[in-house]
């Protein structure tokens, strides 16, 4: 059989027999790996899904070359909430990270966009802060597994950059566009992949040209 080529998966932290793909063919597919089969492959979007991410057990969320984030629960497969939509709708969104010690929180950046756009799921629509010191596209986020108002975001400036999420964040009138990182380092070319390690979070690991290097926050 014919498969679509698969963007990106997601390991399900709370049930490891599953994990989320989701695939060029607008389709997320949830497997389970104890049974080797299928759970349920669901239409996710109107064009290319980029990314998924595990949030509760049975809730995903994934975006989409349509410019939209969408949260999927298990237990009704017939809908999904889209809680944000590109300012241009002509400009996909590439990755997402959901966060783990704070499931209110979405992360998620736009295609050739220095910005990374962080979504409170109880108020769609609107961001709660834009972190925009990246000075070229940013490539990838990740949220701190031990805190939760710490991520960190790597681009094509060839930036790693930590951020701290100010408590006014929470609920701000307007989407707060004014955050400094906390930390940053230069890793001299385009970073393409981030991740903050869940079992010993004093490190991150990045990817760029054909290395993966570790760092010690």
């Amino acid at each position: 059989d014919f498969s679509a080529p698969l963007t990106s998966f997601d390991w399900n932290p709370a049930e490891p027999r599953r994990i989320g793909t989701s695939s060029i063919d607008t389709t997320c597919t949830i497997w389970d790996l104890e049974r080797s089969v299928v759970e349920t492959q669901l239409i996710a979007h109107d064009k290319e899904v980029y990314d998924i991410a595990w949030g509760e057990a049975g809730v995903f969320a994934s975006v989409s070359a349509d410019g939209s984030v969408r949260i999927f629960d298990l237990r009704d497969k017939e809908h999904s909430t889209i809680v944000y939509e590109s300012p241009n709708p002509d400009t996909p969104l590439l990755r997402l990270a959901w966060n783990k010690m704070d499931l209110r929180y979405i992360a998620t950046i736009l295609m050739d966009s220095n910005k990374v756009i962080v979504l409170d799921i109880r108020s769609p629509a609107m961001p709660v802060a834009e972190l925009q010191r990246h000075r070229a596209a940013v490539n990838a986020v990740a949220w701190a597994p031990q805190a939760p108002r710490h991520i960190c975001s790597a681009g094509d400036d060839g930036k790693a950059l930590i951020w701290e999420l100010p408590v006014a964040a929470v609920a701000p009138p307007v989407p707060l566009d004014n955050v400094d990182p906390v930390l940053e380092y230069a890793a001299g070319a385009e970073i393409n992949q981030v991740q903050w390690s869940p079992a010993q979070p004093d490190w991150i690991g990045i990817a760029f040209s054909n290395k993966v290097q570790l760092l010690k926050v």
